[in-house]
């Protein structure tokens, strides 16, 4: 049994072929080229750079060609994708040569092992794919996932259908014989299939097959990495305020969204009850795009959502992305994590928070006393410097004076929040049992995080270039910290300003250490992974090698890279309460449902956020709630000593 193919075609079917081949080409560039002019036209991205190229197609070996992302954040689904892909690929040769059969130039011959065993290779593949996009196409339009979406799209039901017409045709021509009418019947409807598909491809989700991999390849190399400003005098760059704001980078990866949800099922805005969509606000981006192009001055921000009843020059029908969407962000990262595309979420959000907040279109009251208490202050709860002061001199903290191995950073949450202070007393009191050295700056500012995340670009500006003068007059080397957000925004985002420090978060201090701290047979302790340490920084197992030593591990349910957040990120933590279900009260039910008599934090925030959520909850005793630093600090010969 062989793979059966017509013996011949008229001059008619090779005319009327070519005629359908020029059609669909045709067809599919027209639409295609509205998509790519807007990619080419839109801004140049300021400071993109190909290098490193080596990890950019390492990247795109391992998350395009080897589907890893795909499979390992959805595996069943993912799989099915994979196959889907891995089957197109395949099929590339046996389609060229498809098409070259019906005009007399077929170079695959059924003679020999190369052609036999390709042709088998192929149906392999061709079975496969056909199971797949039964089963995808079952689950999108049968079991309906509510993170796919309300509205079904009836052309991914078409091109699903094409899909399977092609790969079942291809099979069928192995039980028919070279000389029948059922070969021909076949061989025009393959080619049918084919042709209807490609022009199809341009105005559905399935674009992503065209732009996903040049994306993923272009992509941002930092994870949530903020995009660097215009600087040219002419450019006049706030952020993405407009259509004539938008980069190439953020206008090819809104067109290459797949809208399979995924980003929408791990945001925590999305899952409690927020406006904020992820999946939308990239949708909005496209919609926006192929409405207004990248040339227009309509707003991308409004405080009505596609309300056309009340449309106007500046709140136009379909601009539907809204104020108050972008600032429910956390900045959590899950989206940009679990996108198997390469869509970076992050930067289009904080691109949009830029262009509000740097041109005065948003107003928060809470957002104005976060930012006028970073500028008159110097820290985001808008203390006094000598409350700082009190703290240092109570616990006798020596000062840095360049002699010391390591700066201990306090950060906002460290020098004023009651409990921050307790996690910095407790590991410096680590740090002096491990014999390291230490010292606290005189003066320090908040690392203007807060700012950062939610587009105050100016204040931000200031306290990065004062922490870096801080820093160098001070003869720092080496910072170790115990809030993710200082360690990420001084190491990453003070890059645009100067080079900062070595720095490291406490997790990483005391993991190296690991086997010097007290062992203790406590109590089972549920560990929360904060997101500037876990998905911001890939570090997971430090945090918890430091938890084994103070007691029993319990995961949560939600861990590691897919840790849910909670809620302070992006600035949140200062800007009043949540509308909808409380994330923290979320996250923190997840942690009590292990049953856990503790609860690891290695966040200060986090530490706030919980705190608050444990004692509004009420009932039984809830779990304690301690930092690592905390956990291993309780046992040490001066602690027990004390008690």
């Amino acid at each position: 049994m062989r793979l059966a193919e017509p013996l011949g075609f008229s001059v008619i079917e090779m005319l009327l072929l070519a005629a359908l081949v020029v059609a669909s080409l045709g067809m599919f560039a027209y639409r295609l080229w509205p998509i790519a002019r807007n990619v080419l036209h839109a801004k140049k991205d300021a400071g993109f750079k190909f290098a490193p190229v080596g990890r950019r197609v390492w990247v795109f070996v391992w998350e395009v060609l080897c589907q890893a992302k795909v499979i390992r954040q959805r595996p069943l689904p993912g799989v099915a994708h994979a196959f889907v892909f891995w089957g197109f690929l395949a099929f590339a040769l046996v389609s060229l040569n498809h098409m070259a059969t019906g005009v007399r130039l077929g170079f695959l011959q059924h003679v020999g092992y190369v052609g036999t065993f390709y042709f088998w290779f192929a149906a392999v593949w061709a079975l496969l794919v056909a199971i797949s996009i039964a089963g995808l196409f079952w689950r999108r339009f049968v079991t309906r996932p509510q993170w796919l979406g309300e509205k079904v799209s009836v052309e991914s039901g078409v091109i699903a259908g094409l899909i399977f017409v092609l790969m079942v045709s291809y099979l069928a021509a192995f039980f028919v014989s070279d000389d029948g009418m059922a070969v021909k019947a076949l061989w025009w409807t393959h080619t049918l299939a084919l042709l209807v598909f490609l022009p199809l491809i341009p105005h559905t989700k399935h674009l992503h097959l065209v732009l996903s991999p040049l994306t993923v390849f272009l992509k941002r190399e930092q994870f949530a990495e903020i995009p660097k400003l215009d600087e040219a005098e002419e450019a006049e760059d706030f952020g993405l305020l407009a259509g004539k704001d938008v980069t190439q980078i953020v206008a090819l990866q809104a067109y290459s969204c797949v809208e399979c949800g995924r980003c929408t099922e791990h945001c925590p805005a999305a899952t409690t009850g927020k406006v904020l969509n992820p999946k939308e606000i990239v949708l909005g981006v496209r919609t926006y795009l192929n409405e207004f192009g990248v040339k227009s001055d309509v707003p991308l921000l409004n405080e009505l959502r596609d309300v056309k009843a009340n449309a106007s020059p500046d709140n136009p029908a379909g601009n539907y992305l809204s104020m108050e969407a972008a600032f429910e962000c956390t900045t959590c990262g899950a989206c940009e994590f679990q996108c198997p595309v390469g869509v970076q979420h992050l930067p289009m959000i904080v691109g949009m928070r830029r262009g509000a907040v740097n041109t005065g279109a948003w107003e928060d009251k809470y957002g104005t006393k976060l930012f006028l208490a970073l500028e008159k202050q110097g820290n985001a709860l808008g203390m006094s410097a000598m409350e700082r002061d009190k703290f240092i001199e109570k616990q006798a903290f020596p000062i840095f004076d360049g002699s010391q191995e390591y700066c201990l950073w306090l950060g906002c949450m460290g020098g004023y929040d009651p409990k921050g202070r307790e996690i910095i007393a407790d590991f410096a009191r680590v740090m002096r049992h491990l014999g390291t050295s230490f010292g606290v700056l005189r003066k320090e500012k908040c690392t203007g995080d807060p700012a950062r995340r939610l587009g105050n670009d100016l204040v931000f500006g200031e306290l990065a270039e004062q922490g870096l003068k801080t820093f160098e007059q001070a003869k720092v080397k080496k910072i170790v910290a115990i809030c993710p957000h200082c360690v990420r925004t001084i190491a990453t985002d003070w890059q645009a300003y100067g080079i900062a420090p070595e720095i490291e978060h406490h997790s990483e201090f005391m993991a190296r250490f690991a086997e010097k701290l007290p062992q203790q047979n406590g109590e089972t302790i549920a560990y929360h992974d904060p997101c500037y340490l876990g998905r911001y920084r890939d570090v997971y197992e430090e945090p918890r090698a430091v938890v084994k030593s103070a007691g029993e591990l319990v995961e949560a349910e939600r861990n590691h890279e897919r840790s849910f957040c909670c809620g302070a990120g992006g600035g949140l933590a200062f800007l009043g309460e949540e509308t909808g279900e409380r994330v923290s009260h979320v996250r923190a039910q997840e942690l009590i449902a292990t049953g856990a008599k503790t609860i690891g934090t290695a966040c200060p925030f986090c530490n706030t956020m919980f705190k608050d959520a444990l004692g509004a909850m009420g009932g039984a005793q809830p779990p304690q709630l301690l930092d690592i630093a905390q956990l291993t600090a309780r046992a040490l010969p001066e602690m027990k000593a004390a008690e």
